[in-house]
């Protein structure tokens, strides 16, 4: 019986304010390598520690990836990473569907994300209130895929891995991260372009798909 959701935030519950910033981060490092391997990497060095500030933290992403930190490509990345924070909504279903699931499960926030920006959106939008557990990456020191994430988070619900659901927008972030914790997952896939057993399109479709589970 399912007892506990845990939502990603980004792509899940709140729309980005600008085409995938990561890929735009690879982009402006003129990066050449897979995706998937530069996200990997770049959530390692980006989202697992609290940097002074933006730069400091581009200045680490630069030198993980042997880049020259040159003053005009981190001023560069600072203003796409602002933009997306500035102009980040939550999606038009957000709020009533975590209003509605609020009063029938407990709820958690996981998000692999940045001291720089979630919070403010979080702010803005007073998301905090919906939840009983956030994890964020920058506070735990952990992403999802770390041994021990999904362990903390469950713990703090109070429920065991056969009790909760992930829903995220990430096969690789979110799918496999869960599944590797025994944890079931539902992908969000709003453009209709992955594959993916339990997959919806909008959080409207929640409970549906729980209901089949």
């Amino acid at each position: 019986m399912t007892k506990a959701l845990i939502f990603d935030f980004w792509g899940t519950l709140v729309e980005n304010g600008i085409y995938s910033p990561i890929r735009q981060v690879q982009d402006i490092l003129r990066l050449e390598m897979p995706f998937s391997e530069f996200v990997v990497k770049f959530e390692s060095v980006f989202f697992k520690d609290v940097h002074p500030d933006l730069a400091s933290g581009f200045e680490k992403v630069c030198e993980a990836f042997n880049v020259q930190p040159r003053q005009d490509v981190i001023e560069q990345l600072i203003g796409m990473w602002n933009k997306n924070k500035l102009l980040a909504r939550p999606y038009p279903e957000t709020m009533q569907v975590l209003e509605s699931l609020r009063s029938k499960y407990k709820l958690g926030l996981m998000s692999n994300t940045d001291a720089f920006s979630v919070g403010q959106v979080m702010d803005k939008y007073a998301l905090q209130k919906h939840f009983d557990v956030i994890f964020l990456s920058y506070q735990e020191g952990l992403l999802k895929h770390d041994a021990g994430a999904f362990d903390k988070v469950l713990s703090q619900l109070g429920v065991s891995h056969g009790e909760a659901v992930m829903i995220g927008d990430s096969i690789e972030s979110d799918m496999e991260a869960a599944a590797k914790a025994g944890i079931m997952g539902v992908l969000v896939d709003r453009r209709g372009k992955r594959t993916y057993p339990k997959k919806i399109f909008t959080l409207n479709e929640i409970e549906e798909v729980l209901s089949h589970a």
